[in-house]
């Protein structure tokens, strides 16, 4: 029987090599896993119709983070309007956080919205990935309409209190708040109908449905591009933005109003650190790559890349602002 026995000085001499290739596997597991993400495909949800701002810049945004992501990623994007935004960004929050369900969130809906009402979400909700957009708002006209300047539409609202109706894209929008502070600044009363998105409130602007669209001046450039008879009035920027150098801004024509809506990409909050960090440099490396700005450029999507803790910042920024709006002029259609 000896001559099947294994020697047990041999055994002993062999453990120190099985310990350590043991442990070089086990300290390969991780890396293998991560190397892995994604292996289905990721959901981006966009929480307004089809045809909108956001929902285009969505779809030029996932080609290119599909590419920096690799791994032969695919990134789908489902459309969830509806309620200002709300049943999009909720159905972000209360994803799994797994890194495959991710979603534009757009300012200021994703702030105003728990303020205003009971929400499953708020802007602490999410893991920040990073903002894209800064759009400013803008009214726009049909180019029959008679009314050429902020002041001759006011004039006009004035003298027919409720006649004037405008879109926007939900309660709470950047364009609701923008036009109330109009409604104020001006001194008159116009009639609110709230859409899904920027794609019915073009196309309702476009069919005379609405006298004035509240939209951002990227989204009314660019339907203007596509052939739509748009004239538009003023933009709610600071100063002259390089997309239309050419149209005065609110303050120029006497309305202080300066509103923009941020369009950034978040998760469910508590994503794997790895899988965070992938997304994360997908997105910055996206917004850097020149071939995505040019197309975002083509689309009139003014770029504003902010990486997650700036992202956090300003909107922890915008959500005491409207806070206090709040107190002051609630927005909340009776």
């Amino acid at each position: 029987m000896q001559q099947y026995a294994t020697p047990r000085r041999k055994i002993l001499g062999a453990l120190p090599a099985l310990f350590l290739a043991g442990a070089a596997l086990v300290g390969m597991a991780p890396t293998a896993a991560r190397a892995a993400y994604p292996e289905r495909p990721i959901n981006m949800i966009v929480a307004y119709a089809p045809g909108g701002g956001t929902d285009i810049i969505a779809r030029v945004l996932a080609k290119y983070m599909e590419k920096y992501l690799g791994n032969n990623a695919a990134i789908v994007v489902q459309n969830k309007p509806g309620a200002g935004g709300a049943i999009g960004f909720g159905a972000v929050a209360a994803a799994a956080p797994d890194g495959y369900t991710i979603g534009f969130i757009n300012t200021p809906n994703v702030l105003t919205v728990p303020i205003e009402r009971k929400a499953t979400f708020t802007w602490e909700s999410f893991d920040l990935l990073g903002n894209v957009v800064d759009d400013p708002g803008n009214f726009s006209v049909h180019a029959d309409s008679p009314y050429k300047t902020l002041g001759e539409l006011a004039a006009y609202a004035k003298a027919n209190p409720g006649a004037v109706s405008y879109g926007t894209t939900g309660i709470g929008s950047d364009d609701h708040l923008a036009t109330m502070m109009f409604e104020k600044a001006a001194g008159v009363k116009m009639n609110h109908i709230p859409f899904k998105g920027a794609a019915e409130v073009h196309k309702a602007i476009a069919s005379k449905q609405i006298v004035v669209a509240a939209m951002n001046i990227g989204e009314a450039l660019q339907y203007a591009k596509g052939g739509t008879p748009l004239r538009n009035l003023g933009q709610m920027s600071v100063a002259r933005t390089n997309l239309a150098p050419g149209l005065p801004t609110f303050k120029e024509q006497g309305f202080d109003i300066v509103m923009a809506s941020l369009r950034g990409v978040a998760a469910p909050k508590g994503l794997p650190p790895a899988v965070r960090e992938a997304l994360v440099k997908a997105l910055e490396k996206t917004v850097q790559d020149k071939e995505f700005q040019a197309q975002a450029a083509s689309y009139f999507a003014p770029l504003r890349y902010l990486p997650p803790a700036q992202y956090a910042a300003e909107l922890q920024n915008g959500d005491a602002t409207f806070r206090a709006l709040w107190k002051e002029m609630p927005w909340s259609d009776k």
